[in-house]
């Protein structure tokens, strides 16, 4: 895992909501970063109804909140339900992967920040 010594790492990152825009990486899903730091990167996800993720893996531990909406996940051998309040961590390096039941808001976490996410 990396680390970053705590010199390299602003006191404070404040973000506000006009200074990010979505883009879509895919069809069907949208996406903004927010405050980040290299430790750590939060990310907003918007899917539609429909909307099925390649399974990937990726060094990165991920923190997974569901604002709204019914997705299901795989992650390893393991499949889900997660609905609106929902949360569960995937440890770097696992497979997994999700779909939309319904249109859905998520908000990763994670660490150390994603460096491909970044434009």
């Amino acid at each position: 895992m990396i680390h970053v010594q705590k010199r390299d790492v602003p006191d404070l990152v404040r973000v506000s909501s006009r200074e990010v825009v979505f883009f879509t990486p895919e069809p069907g899903l949208k996406r903004r970063i927010l405050a980040q730091n290299p430790n750590m990167m939060l990310v907003e996800h918007h899917m539609e109804l429909g909307w099925a993720g390649a399974r990937h893996s990726h060094p990165h531990d991920q923190l997974v909140y569901v604002i709204s909406g019914r997705l299901k996940f795989s992650c390893g051998d393991e499949e889900f339900e997660a609905r609106a309040g929902d949360s569960f961590v995937v440890r770097g390096g696992v497979e997994h992967q999700a779909w939309a039941f319904e249109p859905s808001v998520v908000l990763d976490v994670f660490t150390p920040a994603r460096e491909d996410y970044r434009p």
